[in-house]
């Protein structure tokens, strides 16, 4: 089925924009599942905001856009390196950073600044962040862990590799369905979306802030406006992108929301899945939705060494990004080991600091 939209976009329910969805939330369920089970925040609240910003911005750009969480903010609140409070707050001060950049078309200038090598690095520091996290969660039933490899090795001889993830993501949705039996719709309860009560002010969210914003601007923003114009013809720049982000943070993160960005990875999921029109977000959407009112049991019987495996892989797959679209290997390591050793914001300020030094040379 397809229908007619702003005269110049049609929106497409077909087979391959049902398995394009799939294809974007391949990894966006695990982290999503992984936070809910290691921090205060609702499975069931989160799902609903990522499934309302799915069809708000599929709509408003008529393109199958990604809507993603946050990968440095995620490996930093599953490690317990910063509480749910501070990442309320980065999540906020994130929002209003971004608002500012596309309000003020200032991500030409950022990128001048925060390049490519930087990015990267960063990107392989959040990777080894739950890749730790990951092998310590995993320690926890290594038979589990085995059959999991097991799945993942069948998953890749089949030439699947890149669902592999979703593969074991689906093994833990079904053992915990085997324990809790099928699901009874439930509402989300009303009281885990008003998170401006555990707010909390550290240094630790700023240092959040500045390791997000290297992976948000590079990633979501400038990468995101480059995939749009290649994939699907649609001039969306760097700074709306910025703008839309900002919003849907400011607007849903104090309500329980995980901070959300528009991953370039994710709209690259969605195309080689088949979706090509908006109608995969209207799908998707709906699915998150849906989920959210069934997930509630389910979620607090999914095993951990499985949350364990999955964040491995999710941290290979990203440290991989990291390593292999760079020329300048040994600053991306050294980014990324300061960033596990010490912390993701000294090594983004650490990183641009050299880059600004070696131009000057």
């Amino acid at each position: 089925m397809s229908l007619p939209f702003r005269g110049q976009t049609t929106v497409s329910l077909s087979w391959n924009e049902l398995t394009g969805a799939v294809g974007d939330s391949a990894t966006v369920l695990p982290v999503v599942v992984a936070v809910a089970v290691l921090t205060e925040l609702s499975l069931p609240v989160m799902l609903v905001w990522f499934g309302v910003f799915q069809v708000v911005w599929g709509l408003y750009y008529g393109v199958p856009i990604s809507v993603e969480p946050m990968k440095a903010f995620a490996a930093l609140v599953i490690a317990g390196t910063i509480s749910t409070g501070e990442l309320v707050v980065a999540g906020l001060l994130l929002a209003v950073v971004l608002l500012a950049l596309g309000t003020t078309r200032s991500l030409g200038t950022v990128n001048r600044y925060v390049d490519d090598t930087v990015v990267r690095g960063v990107q392989l520091g959040v990777a080894l962040v739950l890749l730790e996290t990951g092998v310590g969660l995993g320690l926890s039933d290594p038979l589990l862990v085995a059959v999991a490899v097991g799945v993942v090795a069948a998953i890749a001889l089949l030439g699947y590799s890149g669902q592999s993830a979703f593969a074991v993501f689906v093994l833990g949705a079904g053992l915990a369905l085997a324990e809790t039996g099928v699901p009874t719709p439930a509402v989300p309860a009303v009281d885990a979306m008003f998170m401006l009560p555990t707010m909390t002010l550290s240094v630790r969210t700023a240092e959040a802030v500045l390791a997000q914003i290297a992976v948000t601007v590079g990633n979501a923003a400038l990468a995101t406006s480059v995939l749009l114009a290649d994939y699907f013809d649609r001039d969306v720049s760097a700074d709306q992108l910025s703008n839309s982000m900002g919003l849907m943070n400011l607007v849903a993160v104090p309500f329980g929301a995980f901070p959300m960005c528009h991953g370039s990875g994710g709209v690259a999921g969605k195309y080689a899945f088949g979706a090509r029109t908006s109608g995969a977000n209207l799908i998707l959407g709906a699915g998150y939705v849906l989920t959210a009112f069934l997930a509630v049991g389910v979620v607090a019987a999914y095993p951990t060494a499985l949350l364990g495996v999955i964040l491995v892989l999710i941290a290979l797959q990203l440290g991989w990004t990291g390593v292999s679209r760079t020329d300048d290997l040994v600053v991306v390591a050294a980014i990324g080991v300061l960033g596990v050793l010490v912390n993701l914001g000294l090594a983004f300020v650490l990183g641009v600091l050299l880059q600004q030094l070696r131009a000057r040379l």
